[in-house]
């Protein structure tokens, strides 16, 4: 009885401190999404909502503030928040920030959306990979108003952009009409006329006004509907792991672009001096990574052909002597497939024109200065081998009918001639036979 008295003490002294602990263990995940939407951010959002089903967290707020990015992307995350478990409130925030183009799509996506005072969303009209839509051609004639205009890609893009944000605006109850026409027309709104449009359900200075006006709200999620209890929660801030930390650095076009370079060159240094190892290596590991995030980004295959079209040329260059023209060529399909490598107008998502200029700049450089240095090779006088010999001055040392011994580059060689030399006489070789020199004496004037 006294142990039962002592252990009902105890539970009854710890109990406090254990509902103090549960309460504290009630949390919120913030994420957050700045710049370009890409394959590091689908990432990074996949392995926040995985983490915060495992702490059992109370909601996850995604704070948005970006410009927009790829639509493989972009659906990605739309995925994992729409299949979510725990509730997902869209964030755009702090002032002065903005989800545009996809991240309009992406707040749309969540089930709750709330805006900073000073920020904005919309302009979700789809771009078109490689730089512009094409157009059906239409002439001044009145009869071609009445025919109906087939369909461009351009009017395929946009009808399923309209479609996936209709879809989820009636999922979530917002503006309809509005969402349609930030797809159509590239409209925009700011955080007080989105609230007024009905675009989003919150307007919130900062986290803990957003958690004060979500308290008590119902939320369906597909499994099932749940009141929020935001009141006292905890805001724990997920931050990047290693492995999303070196996907968002390796998928940045301009880091694949550089890997790339540092790999094809190291490859064409191996070639020019095999057995130095450490440029293969070097340069096969840097090009696998960039084969690697070529494939999670938006590449046109016709610059990626003439990229290693150029890169065949150049180690060409090592085993073909062309004087340059095999290397300069590639480096002109180098240059022309680097400008068409991405073909992508997202924002973040195309490699810098500066960097392709400063590329196409040392690439031409170096094979420059090689040819020159071959065509300087080429008018220096042969210093080895038996070449070197031919018109070279001897000497005489002794001679028997039409052959004898000369002296030349102080070596003896055994020699003959047409006719008859004297000893001490200057010769000059003409021709090799063998290890026999063939030798015809000198003019006067050039004897000394």
């Amino acid at each position: 009885m006294a142990a039962a008295a002592v252990a009902l003490l105890g539970c009854l002294l710890l109990s406090p401190d254990a509902a103090l602990q549960a309460q504290n263990a009630r949390s919120a995940l913030l994420v957050e999404i700045e710049g370009a939407i890409g394959p590091a951010a689908s990432d990074y959002v996949a392995r926040a909502i995985q983490r915060a089903q495992r702490d059992k967290s109370e909601l996850i707020i995604l704070r948005l503030d970006t410009p927009g990015g790829l639509d493989t992307s972009m659906r990605a995350i739309n995925r994992e928040v729409l299949a979510s478990p725990v509730p997902v409130v869209g964030y755009v925030a702090p002032s002065g920030a903005r989800a545009a183009s996809a991240g309009t799509y992406i707040l749309y996506a969540c089930h709750f959306a709330a805006m900073a005072p000073g920020t904005n969303i919309g302009a979700a009209t789809p771009v078109q990979i490689g730089g512009g839509f094409p157009t059906v051609p239409r002439t001044d004639k009145p009869e071609d108003d009445k025919k109906p205009a087939h369909p461009t890609i351009a009017d395929k893009a946009v009808s399923d952009a309209v479609a996936y944000i209709r879809s989820l605006a009636q999922l979530r109850g917002r503006n309809v009409e509005w969402a349609e026409k930030a797809v159509r027309e590239a409209a925009s709104l700011s955080a007080e006329d989105a609230l007024a449009e009905q675009a989003i359900e919150f307007l919130a200075v900062s986290v803990q006004d957003l958690l004060q006006q979500l308290d008590g709200r119902a939320v369906t999620t597909e499994f099932g509907q749940r009141q929020i209890a935001a009141k006292g929660l905890t805001i724990n801030r997920y931050e990047p792991d290693w492995r999303t930390r070196a996907l968002g650095i390796i998928t940045n076009p301009n880091v694949a672009y550089i890997l790339m370079i540092i790999g094809i060159y190291g490859l064409i240094l191996e070639f020019y001096s095999p057995g130095v190892i450490f440029p293969g290596v070097v340069g096969a590991v840097c090009l696998f990574l960039a084969l690697y995030a070529f494939h999670v980004l938006p590449v046109n295959y016709a610059g990626l052909a003439l990229v290693a079209l150029g890169v065949a040329l150049m180690i060409g260059e090592a085993f073909v002597p062309s004087f340059g023209t095999l290397g300069l060529g590639g480096a002109a399909a180098f240059v022309i497939g680097s400008i068409m490598l991405m073909e992508v107008d997202a924002p973040g998502f195309r490699v810098s024109p500066m960097l392709i200029g400063s590329v196409a700049a040392v690439s031409s450089g170096l094979f420059l200065v090689v040819m020159m240095m071959l065509l300087r090779a080429r008018k220096r006088a042969v210093v080895t081998g038996p070449e070197q010999l031919l018109d070279s001055h001897a000497e005489v040392i002794d001679w028997q009918g039409n052959r004898g011994h000369v002296r030349v580059h102080g070596e003896i060689w055994n020699a003959r001639a047409k006719s008859e030399l004297q000893p001490g006489r200057r010769v000059s070789v003409s021709s090799i036979d063998g290890l026999t020199l063939v030798v015809t004496p000198e003019d006067k004037e050039t004897m000394q």
